[in-house]
């Protein structure tokens, strides 16, 4: 099977063109993708399908494999970790419009957060094996997606910054008293 045959996924497959197309036009649309050639939309609606998670719902789990992302709709997510003697801890809570995972583009491409819906949510899965591939072959198109990860990644650091400076967790060792 080649690259092309691995990127047409169960959008075309299962549902025909007609639904293929509707997923073209959700993810043209979508702000993570704003100004992506009409070719390199068409590879990611390829690799892509509409999901429904309801609340609660586990995405995906810290130290998992990490073979996708997510374009999100409708909803919110929290990105959690587990912190010893306090549980599950909320690291950050994302909503529409927002992209969730960047680890399927780089190694060791696991997750490093948990992921789950607060509320029901509406997104579309980007499968990112074969997408990777993609990108290796067509270096425009890994160069697009990984300038626009790092953003997101820069963005969600300058966050948590922010959220640390403002409820500090521990204090250095040249501030306590």
């Amino acid at each position: 099977m080649n690259t092309k045959e691995l990127l047409i996924t169960g959008a075309e497959r299962e549902t025909g063109p007609a639904h293929a197309r509707t997923v073209e036009r959700i993810i043209s649309n979508h702000p993570f993708l704003e100004d992506m050639s009409p070719h390199q939309l068409r590879l990611l609606s390829d690799c892509a399908i509409p999901e429904h998670f309801g609340a609660n719902e586990i995405i995906f789990r810290e130290g998992d494999p990490a073979n996708r992302f997510y374009l999100l709709q409708k909803g919110q997510v929290a990105l959690e970790s587990y912190v010893p003697d306090k549980g599950r801890v909320c690291v950050e809570t994302i909503g529409a419009g927002e992209v969730l995972g960047w680890s399927w583009l780089f190694p060791p491409y696991l997750w490093h957060f948990d992921a789950r819906a607060i509320e029901p949510t509406d997104a579309v899965f980007i499968y990112g094996i074969p997408l990777r591939d993609e990108c290796e072959l067509d270096h425009e198109l890994g160069y697009e997606l990984t300038k626009r990860m790092a953003a997101v990644m820069m963005r969600r650091l300058q966050r948590s910054r922010r959220q640390l400076l403002e409820n500090p967790i521990c204090l250095s060792p040249n501030n306590r008293t």
